[in-house]
């Protein structure tokens, strides 16, 4: 029965460290392994008493707490996340390249985005409200910041 309780509680410890710092945010991890923590130290208490279960229960926060900060202290976090990050943004430089008035053909159907050609470059696009069937001509109405306004050309 001892070794039950222990493989509860340290399966536990392990599910609810890996929940916060391998896989943040899906708490069904953590949830689970809150449950197999509980489940030991009812275990523990009911069949070793109050004294037991309450040394126990500290020793099972001070183990959760210590590993814990190990664990993020010693960056084993760190050998899974992205290390990279992507600074471009969409349709850079618009102004130098396009102006209100270019004509093009959308490449996709704008739902209001999508992808249109102009100049034989592909860019993302939007209209103001109205779907658009991919291979219409558009027309460009307005260019904001890294935004691109097009209206079909009937």
């Amino acid at each position: 029965m001892l070794a039950m309780i222990i493989g509860l509680i340290l399966i536990g410890l392990v599910l609810v460290i890996v929940e916060l710092v391998f896989v943040p945010g899906t708490t069904v991890i953590g949830l689970l392994g809150a449950i197999f923590m509980v489940v030991g130290l009812v275990f523990c208490f009911r069949n070793y008493g109050n004294e037991v279960g309450f040394y126990v229960l500290m020793g099972t926060l001070v183990t959760m707490l210590g590993a814990m900060v190990y664990s993020f202290r010693s960056g084993a976090w760190s050998r899974f996340s992205l290390k990279t990050a992507i600074e471009s943004k969409v349709n850079e430089d618009l102004v130098a390249e396009l102006k209100t008035g270019d004509e093009g053909m959308t490449v996709s159907t704008l739902r209001p985005i999508g992808k249109a050609n102009f100049n034989d470059k592909q860019y993302e696009v939007k209209t103001v409200g109205a779907y658009v069937d991919a291979g219409t001509r558009v027309k460009i109405i307005e260019i904001r910041a890294n935004e691109i306004i097009v209206e079909p050309i009937n």
